[in-house]
């Protein structure tokens, strides 16, 4: 299929077909005629299938023709300032032959200015809640918003911005179309699609919690303390143009930097202590190649989209498994090949097997040639794991016995009363 035949107008196919579009992914297909035909959206699709140009390219096509007022006619929200400037990047690219004016509000800009701006007429406002927030409780008016977008509910719930979502929500018309899309699926995701959604499609482009086919998942075997220097080699000895490295905190982002920097390698790296300012520019330099390696913590697993980034190298497993899906699907996107490697130690080789629940599939174990495993080295807890897998098993054994022991045997006298009863009552009196 093209996109010629999902109904898009004249300028925006010319747009797409510039950058390199040439057939619509499987959400695209789904969604781009559900959103024209105005209907709200319950959409899970994995990292990198294309969910922006899912949802920014009908509407752009339904704000083709302007209106008097110069109120806001399209509010996104989204979890992070990155992920933001990456829609409204986007956006900017489809509508480079169109009237439409979208705009970026979030943090670590002047409010003020912003607010200027907003007066002089907008069309596409895309937002973190808590920025969106600061300017309604300052005038912004929402009273004539058309649709509502919230990318990446998932990462905004888990973030603790559901309250201002409750309140932005009810701010809205009550005749407006709202897209939820979401990469992964959780209790948390649906009771808010509750809430919001007025009898959504559903669009589910492949089972919920995986990664996309593209991305070949390898885990390589190694002791704790060579962890920085087998990263160093694999980077090295295999020449990786460019790596996205997670590790699972600040403390051990700093230290990796300073072990990476030794071995020669150019690095960026983001994480929470860093100013948004500096966060952006550390970005802009990995993008533009200026960087080799970018360490990051999971701040930047959402938001962050550099084209064909080939390698994501996770040196510590997330400590929430749905963050592993995350991580990895800054690569193989857009249907290109990709690799997540991850780096495990004597502690993790367990922990993989949540992802591996999570993702419905396994991921290989390697070892890499001067690197494996100290079999000698034991984990520090392994005393304490023992003692519990003994008691789950002695659990699970009597609970076996007592169910065998008492298969078939009423559970009380009440249910024995209950039973007699009931046969009694099916009893025919005697003529």
């Amino acid at each position: 299929m093209s996109f010629e035949k999902l109904g898009l107008i004249k300028p925006l196919l010319s747009a797409i077909k510039e950058l390199g579009y040439e057939h619509p992914t499987t959400v695209q297909k789904r969604a781009i005629p559900l959103v024209l035909a105005k209907s709200d959206i319950f959409a899970t699709a994995q990292t990198g299938t294309g969910k922006t140009a899912a949802f920014a390219l009908p509407i752009l096509q339904k704000l083709r023709h302007p209106l008097e007022h110069n109120d806001v006619r399209v509010v996104i929200l989204s979890p992070t300032r990155e992920l933001s400037i990456q829609i409204y990047e986007d956006i900017l690219s489809y509508s480079t032959n169109m009237k439409v004016k979208t705009m970026i509000l979030v943090g670590g800009k002047d409010l003020e200015a912003q607010k200027r701006k907003l007066k002089d007429g907008i069309d596409i406002v895309i937002a973190t809640p808590g920025r969106l927030l600061e300017h309604i409780e300052t005038g912004l008016s929402l009273n004539s918003v058309e649709i509502m977008v919230l990318d990446e509910a998932d990462r905004m719930l888990d973030m603790g911005f559901t309250k201002d979502i409750r309140k932005i929500h009810p701010l809205l018309p009550k005749r407006h179309q709202t897209l939820l899309f979401s990469a992964t699926f959780s209790e948390k995701v649906r009771k808010l699609s509750k809430l919001i959604l007025t009898k959504p499609a559903f669009i589910e482009t492949a089972k919920k919690n995986t990664t996309v086919d593209t991305i070949n998942q390898v885990a390589y075997l190694v002791d704790t303390d060579r962890k920085a220097e087998l990263l160093a080699y694999l980077i090295g000895s295999r020449n990786f143009p460019q790596v996205l490295v997670f590790t699972k905190t600040k403390v051990s982002a700093d230290e990796l930097i300073v072990e990476l920097q030794k071995d020669g390698l150019k690095c960026g790296i983001i994480h929470g202590d860093k100013t948004k300012a500096n966060r952006l520019k550390t970005l802009t330099q990995f993008k533009e190649g200026k960087t080799r390696v970018l360490v990051a913590t999971d701040i930047a697993s959402r938001g962050l989209d550099i084209e064909h980034l080939p390698y994501v190298i996770n040196y510590e497993l997330p400590s929430i498994p749905e963050d592993y899906v995350h991580r990895v699907g800054r690569t193989g996107r857009a249907g290109r090949q990709g690799e997540a490697i991850s780096l495990i130690d004597i502690y993790e080789k367990y922990d993989i097997r949540d992802i591996e629940r999570l993702i419905g599939q396994k991921i290989p174990q390697e070892t890499v040639d001067g690197f494996e495993p100290d079999p000698t080295i034991r984990r520090k807890d392994q005393d304490e794991l023992k003692l519990k897998a003994e008691h789950k098993r002695a659990s699970g054994k009597k609970e076996r016995q007592y169910n065998k022991n008492t298969s078939g045997v009423p559970k009380g006298r009440k249910q024995l009363k209950e039973t007699k009863k009931k046969r009694k009552t099916t009893k025919r009196d005697p003529k």
